[in-house]
């Protein structure tokens, strides 16, 4: 069990995998990548990256053997930390390309941005959204100690995560619509933005992760 007591990266052949695991490094994470299920054994934590496309992502994550460990580290009670395409899988469906089962760790859908959408002047938005932009939030979660209502954070997604429940969100996002851009059931996040591309507002919110898994409150 060469992962005890590391943050596991899950490389099920989707993801920025060596730009998380460098950002996890640098706020003084013991990292490990588990490119097969056997290698989340005895993990403290989980990170699931992933870009692309949902239905390719959930199927490697599937073909690759992933899933039930991950589950099962998240009955367990394992803190997990899921990036961008990785948060939109801990959801049931996604209607990206037809309609694809997510992990159903979170209730609710991934729903694509409406082509009609207008920012706050009036002017049409541009699908994908690509760049900086804010997250709001009340400040009361673990995972975003430290990182001011408002802050910026590296967007690139045409699909945003609808939970359920209002519950389940933590922080929210404007582009055009107030959707969830960070989410939480449980010992269980997901953040829509790329941490390890969002500079300092990003390490803060993965060195929190890191210390959620050291069991920091």
């Amino acid at each position: 069990m060469k992962n005890v007591g590391s943050i596991v990266v899950v490389d099920y052949g989707v993801g920025n995998l060596r730009n998380v695991y460098k950002a996890l490094e640098a706020v003084g994470a013991p990292v490990q990548v588990a490119t097969r299920p056997d290698e989340m054994d005895g993990a403290a934590g989980i990170v699931l990256p992933g870009v692309g496309a949902f239905g390719d992502a959930a199927a490697n994550l599937r073909s690759a053997g992933f899933e039930t460990p991950i589950l099962d580290a998240v009955a367990a009670s394992t803190p997990l930390l899921g990036i961008c395409v990785g948060m939109q899988l801990l959801f049931d469906e996604s209607e990206e390309m037809g309609h694809h089962r997510g992990l159903g760790i979170i209730p609710g859908k991934v729903i694509r941005f409406h082509g009609d959408m207008r920012g706050a002047d009036g002017r049409p938005l541009k699908i994908p959204q690509i760049g900086w932009n804010q997250l709001h939030h009340a400040g009361n979660d673990p995972l975003l100690v430290g990182v001011p209502d408002g802050a910026y954070a590296y967007f690139v997604h045409s699909y945003y995560c609808a939970p359920e429940k209002p519950d389940y969100i933590v922080a929210t996002t404007d582009f055009g619509i107030d959707y969830a851009s960070v989410v939480r059931r449980g010992n269980v996040w997901g953040v829509q933005f790329h941490p390890e591309k969002s500079q300092a507002v990003g390490l803060r919110i993965l060195r929190n992760f890191v210390g959620i898994v050291g069991g920091e409150k």
